[in-house]
């Protein structure tokens, strides 16, 4: 029957002059289905708020790693609804990094250390790009077309010193992090390429990431994610919810326009939204 109704639509709508209703049909699907709900990004959105209560809620001495903390947003929405959280945030950007020192000293948890360090798959000093007119955004990249070719703008940049998961949690003697929370504008696989180690031992247990056009300008798909996190379930946020990403599929998955992605540790009898 569903294949009846494609292909009489295909007849009747698929016309020049029917583009632009495809087009917004298009758009409004995207919307409904995870994408481009980017708008109000200044407050966590409603669908990250309602992953993090059910996730946070009643946990003990968990840890939480923030790369490309920014000003701390995400950590302080965090400690809003379960300050029992040890927190590990990392930020490269010298003027961003000091906004978030002084905000991180205001935060009340269990513990929270910051640093002014970026994080990718190797230890290695890196330039970080950044708006020419706004300097210290929340743009700001390793990979400077996310500056010049995405955001149309002039670029400065700092040389910033980089590091990576395994490394890190070797030195800290860390044993768990229970939420990895990583927004590095493009960056992210090589954030996950840096804790290989970390992966395979299953110290980490949920991770939080956005995929994006960013992912365009570092060459990454949703398919390399997929393949590394192959112990992960995929959920894609919503508005209101999760929706559970059962089967890769390039149709739906290699979009690149703003997503909201959590990946959890595979544990049997253990999901999170709702069923493909």
């Amino acid at each position: 029957m569903f294949e009846i109704i494609k292909n009489t639509y295909t007849i009747f709508f698929g016309r020049p002059f029917f583009y632009r209703l495809n087009y917004a049909l298009f758009y409004l699907g995207l919307r409904g289905m995870g994408f481009l709900n980017y708008e109000n990004k200044k407050n966590i959105d409603t669908g990250e708020k309602r992953f993090l209560e059910a996730f946070l809620k009643d946990r003990k001495n968990f840890v939480l790693v923030d790369v490309g903390a920014n000003v701390g947003g995400y950590i302080q929405e965090v400690i809003k609804i379960n300050p029992d959280v040890s927190v590990f945030g990392f930020e490269p950007h010298p003027k961003t990094f000091g906004v978030l020192k002084k905000n991180a000293e205001e935060f009340s948890c269990k513990s929270i250390e910051i640093f002014n360090v970026g994080l990718s798959n190797k230890k290695e000093k890196l330039f970080l790009y950044d708006h020419g007119h706004n300097d210290g955004s929340a743009h700001a990249s390793l990979h400077k077309g996310v500056i010049e070719q995405i955001h149309n703008s002039s670029s400065i940049s700092y040389e910033v010193d980089v590091d990576f998961i395994d490394n890190f949690v070797l030195q800290n003697q860390i044993e768990k992090i229970n939420l990895l929370k990583i927004d590095t504008e493009g960056n992210e696989l090589n954030v996950l390429l840096g804790a290989k180690d970390s992966l395979k031992a299953g110290r980490i247990e949920v991770i939080h990431f956005e995929f994006n056009e960013m992912n365009v300008i570092s060459s990454t798909f949703f398919k390399d994610f997929w393949d590394l996190l192959f112990e992960f379930d995929f959920y894609r946020v919503l508005h209101d919810g999760m929706h559970h990403i059962q089967t890769y599929n390039a149709l739906t998955c290699e979009i690149f326009a703003y997503q909201n992605i959590v990946a959890i540790k595979k544990v049997d009898g253990v999901k999170f939204g709702e069923q493909e």
